[in-house]
């Protein structure tokens, strides 16, 4: 069957799902009836939605769940987490409980600097270039101010424009590498605001620059675009105790656990196929605040990886050491957020939840998300240098399967109870439901 279809974006709602219906299901009626079931019974919240992208036919929903206990620089926050991953809110909650009584996360913002460029290829003499920059310089910023006025009003703006030589990496390629504090705002609209009126103000200016040749005056702006790799917004999460003080109830040797838990993160500082999952663990807990929070995850997940990478090798994003018997563990991470702008100021959950978190500012954000993921890889870290990470996760993705199998609260009572004490996996659980209905 061909699928091809021209003026969709023009169709009504219904008439989308009408024609996605009949052409993909062999009982249209009901995959109408199952996305409209998921509609929204307020029909201005859902006329919201339907307008935050092209094309919606419905919601898309995700669990909202909450980790309680986070002790910030003492302060204590509950933390709003969107994930659909099974164990990762309890976890992010066991280890924000088991450190608030061992001091809590300390946590640092240690630059707030955003980046935008301008790519463009000019074919002639440098050093014209130079001067003809540093001529220009001061116009950059004077035919950008009626949109950095109100950023500015707000202690914020462009910080510096510098012209940046790429020609030996790509012939003729050169950038206006520019840096923006954008204050409570993640800032991606003002930064590329920003950046076009630079590149209109570099091709007008170079036309008319006498220095120029008709071909050097000729700058071709190939684009102009922010980037997410921020790696001068900078966020550092730290926990440490004595060694002493790390036992538990699954910790009974303490010194043998400090020191297998610091191997582990040396191990994933080395090997990258350990690095990769090691990573992904503490991004569980930083993406989960990042989508409740109403921030653009992908963002944030690409410049945490390229900042993995940054020596030349994809290493661990924490570390860990022990010195004079005090463990400690931390993480570094770049983190360009906002608290206002954008969808947390449209989205109703987006913005309940930030009221949870008592409105905070991005810098503050900035250090409860490193702080949630930094607790997420704690936790990830004493399941695998313990009793091994399968035994906790498939106790939260038992409910799941016993879902998919549409198991009775008479079949639930006897897998837990047979699950007490033997593995599980989801062909034993499929197998011991078999069993019982027999």
């Amino acid at each position: 069957m061909n699928h091809e279809i021209s003026g969709f974006s023009k169709l009504s709602k219904a008439e989308k799902i009408e024609w996605i219906a009949k052409q993909y299901f062999s009982q249209p009626e009901e995959a109408i009836s199952l996305v409209k079931n998921y509609w929204n019974t307020d029909e201005k919240l859902q006329q919201l939605h339907d307008e935050f992208i092209e094309n919606t036919i419905s919601n898309f929903y995700l669990p909202l769940g909450i980790a309680p206990n986070f002790n910030i620089n003492g302060k204590n926050y509950t933390v709003p987490m969107v994930i659909e991953e099974s164990s990762v809110v309890a976890a992010a909650a066991k280890s924000a409980k088991f450190w608030s009584k061992r001091g809590g996360f300390k946590t640092t913002v240690l630059n707030t600097e955003k980046i935008g460029q301008v790519h463009f290829i000019y074919k002639g003499d440098k050093s014209k270039l130079v001067d003809f920059f540093n001529q220009t310089k001061p116009k950059f910023y004077l035919e950008t101010e009626s949109i950095t006025k109100n950023m500015q009003k707000r202690g914020g703006g462009i910080l510096d424009i510098i012209l940046n030589d790429k020609s030996a990496e790509l012939e003729n390629y050169y950038q206006l590498y520019a840096t923006f504090e954008t204050k409570d705002s993640m800032g991606a609209n003002f930064i590329n605001s920003c950046l076009e009126q630079f590149a209109k103000t570099l091709k007008h200016e170079a036309h008319i620059f006498e220095s120029f040749s008709e071909e050097e005056k000729n700058i071709e702006v190939v684009m102009s675009i922010l980037s997410n790799y921020v790696t001068n917004c900078i966020v550092r999460a730290e926990v440490s105790c004595t060694i002493e003080e790390l036992t538990e109830k699954h910790i009974e040797n303490p010194k043998e656990f400090a020191e297998k838990f610091v191997r582990a993160v040396q191990i994933a500082q080395i090997e990258p196929y350990r690095a990769v999952t090691h990573n992904k663990g503490i991004m569980n807990g930083i993406d989960a605040v990042v989508l409740a929070t109403g921030n653009d995850f992908r963002a944030v997940e690409a410049g945490a990886h390229a900042y993995a990478s940054r020596d030349g090798k994809y290493r661990s994003l924490s570390n860990a050491s022990i010195e004079n018997g005090i463990f400690t563990f931390w993480l570094e991470i770049p983190l360009a957020l906002g608290t206002v702008g954008g969808l947390t100021s449209l989205h109703p959950l987006v913005k309940l939840n930030l009221e949870i978190l008592e409105k905070p500012s991005a810098r503050e954000l900035m250090q409860i998300v490193a702080a949630v993921g930094l607790a997420q890889n704690f936790a990830a870290l004493r399941s695998l240098t313990t009793k091994g990470i399968q035994e906790g996760h498939m106790k939260m993705h038992i409910n799941n399967i016993l879902n998919q199998y549409h198991a009775t609260a008479e079949e639930r009572i006897k897998v837990a109870e047979y699950f007490k004490d033997n593995t599980i996996s989801h062909a034993s659980v499929a197998g011991f439901l078999e069993e019982i209905r027999k």
